[in-house]
C-alpha cells in the first residue's frame, strides 16, 4: 500500500509558478532572484511496504550524506536537510535558475511498535534509502476462566462428575 503525504503548500507553489509564467510571457519576465526566493523545496518521497520492512526512498540530488539529518522521535520519522545553492555571479548575458535550494523537513508517522533502534539508512546516487523493519502485530492473548473446585466428600460423587451410568464389568 503507498502512502502518499498531501501537501497544500506544493500545490499552491506549483499554481502561483504557472501563474508567474503566464504574466511573464505576457509582460516580461522578472528578476530571477525573485522567483527563486519564492520557491520551496520538497524533496520527493515514496514509502513501500515489503513483506517484513517498510522502506522510504527520498529523491536528495546534489546533497551529501553530511548534509542530511534522520530522526525517529515517539514514532515519527523525520528526514532535514539542507541543499546548498549553487549560484554562479554573471556579469553579461542570461542567467536562469530553476532548481529550488535551502532547507527542508519531511516527518512520516510510523505504526507503534517499530524500534528506532533498528532503522537502517543507506544514501547512494543522491537518493536516501531508509528500511525500518515492521512491528510484530500485536496478537490477542486468550484468558482462560478459571472454574472454581468441588470438594468431593467420601463415598458422593459430585453433579460435575456424574454420568449418570454405572461402571460395565470387563467380564460381564
Amino acid at each position: 500500500m503507498a502512502i502518499v503525504r498531501w501537501d497544500p503548500g506544493r500545490d499552491i507553489d506549483s499554481l502561483q509558478g504557472d501563474v508567474n509564467r503566464l504574466f511573464d510571457s505576457f509582460f516580461g519576465r522578472r528578476e530571477a532572484g525573485q522567483a527563486s526566493s519564492l520557491r520551496r523545496w520538497v524533496p520527493a518521497m515514496d514509502l513501500a511496504e515489503t513483506e517484513d520492512q517498510l522502506v522510504l526512498r527520498a529523491d536528495l540530488p546534489g546533497m551529501e550524506r553530511d548534509d542530511i539529518d534522520i530522526e525517529v522521535k515517539d514514532n515519527v520519522l523525520t528526514i532535514s536537510g539542507e541543499r546548498k545553492a549553487e549560484h554562479e555571479k554573471k556579469g553579461e548575458g542570461f542567467h536562469r535558475i530553476e532548481r529550488s535550494f535551502g532547507r527542508f523537513s519531511r516527518s512520516l508517522g510510523l505504526p507503534r511498535g517499530v524500534d528506532a533502534k533498528s532503522v537502517t539508512a543507506s544514501f547512494e546516487n543522491g537518493v536516501l534509502e531508509v528500511r525500518m523493519p515492521k512491528p510484530e502485530e500485536r496478537k490477542a492473548t486468550r484468558i482462560e476462566i478459571a472454574t472454581e473446585a468441588v470438594e468431593v466428600e467420601s463415598g458422593e460423587e459430585s453433579a460435575e462428575h456424574s454420568t449418570g451410568s454405572k461402571p460395565v464389568d470387563a467380564a460381564a
